[in-house]
């Protein structure tokens, strides 16, 4: 290998000797070369501009604490010195981010004192955090509690539903010190846990952190923390639920028998305790929040079964749930309950219905009286009073009024009857909607003279007596009578239609209440939806039932004269008949905006005829029903790309027919527009034709034959409609000539008369039409032999160009042959040449030599005469 290298070198070497010009010429190559190379490099280094450094996320008055260059490490520094931290991780381009941002500085400022708030910006690419965490997106808030965490927060980035979640993590378990709180915690509809821990022995019992754990765990499920934990300290409170040992786990359930956590089957760990209360819990009322992104949650749900989408305003802060809510909870637990009573065992030890009833004279009637029982608690768990009485606030007009509102409908007996008929019109609903109070109100008419000692010996020995004065007559009786019993109590165990309940947040989902059927204008509905109700009950709610499997959904339509509880029990009834009076709703795209239209512009003209109608759900009906008009119908998407492409042939045809005021075309987008099943199609583009006279006779355009202007044409003249297939133009004839046969015979020819100006009109317009064709198509084919000579010369050019390229790369052959030819040639001249040198040294030397001896020899001889002489 060294002799390679050495024998290599030297052949170079000798090259470089023999070309000087060649060396020189190498060196200079190599050194333009490596100039050019550091040139590139170093403009490609100028071109990417080095990234700017990031600046603070949040304001300098905000209280987070902004780690703009993605400080992990101090993330832990600060996490470990606060109780409960909330680290927010954000990219600065991101607009979620940014519109977090305000809300969190609006979380921070009001709870700054309790948590401490860290912002991390995990994007700067030189950042700690960019280089450990790769999340999905942005921004994430993660919560730690102590050691435990992080806690991720899957809700939406506005102040009220963050600060609650904070709060939560905060407080992740409800002290019951009582038996009442224990009453009042349990009544919620909401599941609810009770852990049982004694803390005589120790500050904190051993299973109690795992406890506490389990509630976090808990939240990591669900953000809304929808099941609460409470802790019981007191063993006599404990044994109000039946748990006597200590360190015990209680579920309480309402419909099913409550459970206390196995410790002998599963162990005592957090995540095995939330595992099992999520997989044992009884949801009645469930809530929904869709990302806002594509999801498949509303899927997921719908396909199990029909669903009550109701859409409610909610405040996540406020400590009590709403009373709106609270209605209905009430009436999901009475559907869910299969009992007759309708309530839930366990609350039998703690209430007992001792009524107290008072009876109120209708001011419209004096023969109509309201009895008025009001069930109350027991007096040995709530209040030590034994007396009975309304409170004040219910006798003077808040409470009272309202009942007394929905208590019977007055009607006047007739003046022809001498004898009272009795009216019945009992109802039982719930005061402040709490299981443990409950108002019952019965309509009746007695005899004017009855006086109060008659009620008295009609009602039995417990039932105590309060009078109170009638009513104000500005009290209008309810218009709505009350249906004898409820008809709503277990009603999920008597039909094969079960709902489930689903709540929604109005102000977060509200482009999908309007998607629908609620109104567009949501601000407007609601002012009027509360003056017509007088109270503020129903305002910014909507309700629908959505049953996926018939594709089919129902919107709740709010009665004036009742609540939005007896609209919304009235509504499930009707829903769970056998034969229900519900009528499909369908929902349109431009609905709203025609009403909003109508209602701000009602004096206007009509506007003038469209060329091509589009039809919506409202006015599909009334336009393709249209006796007098034959409707082309087009059905169309805005995602078909077949349909798209017909465009313009309905466009041609629409200006064909355009002075034909018989024949209406039309188009209606089916994504948009819901339509009665009976006029659904299959599949788009699709085209249907209703003829004038003989809607039921509706034809669909063939699929096998092509959608031309002339097959359009040809489709509609063959099944257009004629007068008389209609009665009332046969009728009139008769009427004024007195001979059936001649007015249908003259009927048919102005028929016939009418079809052929439309033909001749086609015609003209058809024939103009070709002329135009027949023109485009001459001036296409002069273009298009323009177009080959244009082709044909450049073929030519084409081809010549290739010669002359065939013809110098032979001479550039050629070129090169003779250039290796002549390499070679001085090659071996200057091998020779070499040669020829060392054979002139070789002579020279030699005759060197020679003249070297002869000058010797002529010095020697005069030496050697001289010693011979």
């Amino acid at each position: 290998m060294r002799r390679r290298v050495r024998r290599s070198l030297r052949q170079v070497l000798c090259l470089m000797a023999r070309r000087p010009d060649l060396l020189c010429g190498a060196i200079v190559l190599g050194v333009l070369l490596v100039l050019a190379v550091k040139f590139t490099c170093s403009r490609a280094k100028n071109v990417v501009a080095a990234a700017r450094p990031p600046l603070r996320f949040f304001s300098a008055e905000a209280p987070v604490v902004d780690l703009y260059l993605g400080q992990l490490d101090q993330v832990e520094r600060l996490r470990s010195v606060a109780e409960v931290s909330l680290i927010f991780f954000y990219a600065p381009w991101c607009a979620h981010s940014m519109a977090a941002r305000q809300e969190v500085q609006l979380v921070a400022k009001k709870l700054a004192k309790q948590v401490q708030f860290v912002a991390v910006n995990c994007w700067w690419s030189q950042g700690k955090c960019r280089r450990q965490n790769h999340f999905y997106q942005y921004p994430t808030i993660h919560l730690f509690y102590r050691r435990f965490g992080p806690i991720e927060y899957k809700g939406p980035f506005v102040a009220p539903y963050v600060e609650s979640f904070i709060l939560r993590v905060i407080t992740p378990l409800t002290y019951l010190p009582s038996r009442a709180t224990l009453e009042e915690f349990l009544s919620c509809h909401e599941p609810r846990v009770v852990g049982f821990f004694q803390f005589n022995s120790s500050p904190q019992p051993p299973g109690y952190i795992t406890y506490l754990s389990s509630a976090l765990q808990a939240l990591k499920r669900d953000f809304r923390g929808v099941i609460r934990f409470g802790v019981v300290t007191n063993r006599q409170v404990a044994e109000a639920i039946s748990v006597k040992e200590d360190e015990t786990v209680y579920l309480h359930r309402r419909f099913n028998s409550s459970l206390v956590f196995p410790r002998s089957e599963h162990n005592f760990t957090s995540e095995v305790i939330c595992s099992w209360v999520f997989e044992h819990r009884e949801t009645v009322l469930q809530w929904l929040q869709p990302p806002g992104t594509k999801s498949r949650l509303l899927e997921r749900e719908l396909n199990k079964g029909p669903a009550l989408l109701l859409f409610l305003p909610h405040n996540p802060l406020r400590s009590e749930p709403s009373p709106l809510l609270q209605q209905i909870a009430d009436i999901a637990v009475r559907y869910h309950s299969c009992d007759s009573a309708g309530h839930p065992r366990w609350a039998q030890s703690f209430t007992s219905n001792s009524p107290c009833c008072q009876s109120v004279v209708l001011p419209e009637s004096r023969r109509t009286v309201c009895e008025l029982c009001h069930s109350f608690p027991r007096p040995s768990l709530t209040s030590s009073s034994g007396g009975c009485s309304f409170t004040s606030s219910a006798v003077g007009g808040g409470v009272l009024q309202s009942h007394l509102r929905r208590c019977c409908l007055h009607q006047p007996p007739a003046p022809t009857s001498t004898e009272p008929v009795p009216s019945v019109g009992c109802s039982n609903f719930l005061s402040d909607y709490s299981p443990f109070s409950q108002f019952s109100a019965c309509c009746k008419k007695v005899e004017t003279q009855l006086n109060e000692s008659s009620y008295q010996a009609k009602e039995g020995p417990d039932v105590k007596r309060v009078s109170v004065t009638p009513p104000p007559p500005s009290i209008p009786p309810s218009s709505v009578p009350q249906k004898e019993g409820d008809g709503l109590t277990g009603l999920r165990c008597q039909t094969n239609r079960t709902l489930r309940f689903y709540v929604l947040d109005v102000d977060l989902n509200w482009p999908l209440a309007v998607r629908l059927g609620a109104p567009g204008n949501r601000n407007s509905s609601h002012r009027e939806e509360a003056g017509a109700r007088g109270d503020g009950s129903s305002s910014g709610s909507f309700a629908a039932i959505v049953h996926l499997k018939d594709e089919v959904h129902y919107v709740l339509q709010h009665s004036p004269a009742a609540t939005l509880t007896e609209s919304l029990e009235a509504f499930i009834r009707n829903f769970s008949a056998p034969h229900s009076i519900l009528q499909r709703h369908l929902v349109g795209a431009g609905d709203s905006r025609s009403r909003e239209g109508e209602s701000i512009r009602p004096d206007e003209h009509q506007p003038p005829r469209p060329l091509i109608m589009e039809l919506t759900t409202s006015s599909f009906l009334p336009a393709v029903m249209d006796l007098q008009r034959d409707v082309l119908l087009f059905y169309y998407t805005q995602w078909c790309g077949f349909c798209s492409v017909l465009n313009h042939i309905i466009i041609q045809l629409a200006r064909l027919l355009q002075r034909n005021n018989t024949v209406t075309v039309a188009r209606v987008n089916v994504a948009r527009n819901d339509l009665p099943w009976e006029f659904m199609v299959d599949h788009v583009p699709s085209i249907l034709f209703f003829p004038r006279y003989r809607k039921h006779l509706s034809v669909k355009f063939p699929d096998d034959l092509p959608i031309t202007l002339p097959n359009l044409l040809r489709f509609i003249l063959q099944h257009s409609g004629s007068p008389h297939y209609t009665d009332k133009p046969m009728t009139s004839c008769n009427e004024g000539d007195g001979s059936g046969p001649d007015a249908v015979l003259r009927a048919e020819f102005v028929a016939l008369q009418q079809e052929v100006q439309v033909l001749h009109l086609a015609r003209e317009r058809l024939s103009q039409q070709l002329a135009q064709l027949w023109r485009d198509n001459r001036q296409l084919k002069f273009d298009s032999r323009n177009l080959k000579a244009q082709n044909t010369e450049l073929q030519r050019e084409r081809q010549s160009l290739e010669g002359q390229h065939r013809e110098k790369s032979r001479q550039l052959g050629e070129a090169v042959r003779r250039l290796q030819e002549l390499a070679d040639t001085s090659e071996n001249l200057l091998n020779e040449n070499a040669l020829l040198r060392m054979l002139l040294r070789v002579l020279k030397d030699r005759t060197d030599a020679k003249e070297q001896a002869e000058v010797e020899k002529s010095e020697a001889e005069p030496k050697r005469s001289h010693m011979a002489s």
